[in-house]
């Protein structure tokens, strides 16, 4: 379970843009990562009294991926949008029928739609929110990494109860 370079190592005197854009792949890397070399069991232990198990993090973080990217950037209805993208408590479920194959892809897939929404704008573009009046795309990313990498943490602590691995 490791992930190639640190990103601070890969953009330590980029711009702007680059650094976000490397520590937000950073992070969905780590995530998905913690599923590596565990059983379809394993990933679905819950370990809390809470909804989180490591696969359901991956899960959520997919339709966190969608409501930011697609829903708010691409302003895209939710009706349109392939999966769950409301981020709330449904999006940590996984169905038994669904592997740990079928949970990696749809958040590559989510992650690859965020990419390309997110290629067509400027950091200072930005769009409507219900509860903030709007948002950058600036701001998209930052919250994507406190996200990200807070789900990363989680994924952390129960990846170790699992199997004692620790790390990216």
């Amino acid at each position: 379970m490791t992930v190639d370079l640190e990103a601070e190592e890969l953009v330590s005197t980029a711009g702007e843009r680059e650094t976000l854009e490397t520590f937000v792949d950073y992070y969905r890397r780590v995530l998905a990562a913690k599923l590596d070399g565990l059983s379809e069991a394993e990933v679905r232990r819950r370990q809390v009294p809470s909804l989180t198990t490591l696969i359901g993090l991956v899960k959520h973080c997919a339709a966190v991926e969608r409501g930011w990217f697609q829903q708010r950037l691409g302003q895209r209805p939710a009706a349109e949008i392939s999966g769950n993208s409301r981020g709330d408590d449904d999006s940590w479920e996984v169905a038994e029928t669904e592997t740990i194959a079928d949970v990696r892809a749809e958040f590559a897939q989510a992650c690859a739609v965020s990419r390309e929404i997110a290629a067509g704008m400027e950091l200072d573009d930005a769009v409507p929110h219900h509860r903030m009046g709007r948002v950058s795309l600036r701001w998209i990313y930052v919250h994507m990494l406190e996200e990200l990498a807070r789900h990363a943490g989680h994924a952390d602590i129960l990846r170790e109860q699992i199997d004692g691995a620790t790390g990216d």
